[in-house]
């Protein structure tokens, strides 16, 4: 029975492996870029800055709402 266990530990690894792999493989090659600055991916930065913002904004509304829906204490 632990020999049984032992077994599915590892061909859970082995699957977790190949995944991190292929995930791995997909990431490290970058996108080369033949034409202008037009079709250009933006900078890693802006994308991060650009996800914030919208992370922020999601909040806020949901703040928001959730002001709206509570009832008032007065």
């Amino acid at each position: 029975m632990r020999g049984l266990g032992l077994i599915g530990l590892v061909v859970a690894l082995a699957i977790v492996a190949l995944v991190a792999k292929k995930q791995f493989a997909g990431a490290a090659a970058p996108a080369v870029s033949t034409g202008g600055d037009a079709t250009a991916p933006a900078p890693v930065r802006d994308q991060a800055r650009q996800v914030q913002e919208q992370y922020k904004q999601a909040l806020d509304a949901a703040m928001q709402q959730s002001q709206r829906k509570m009832p008032d204490d007065e």
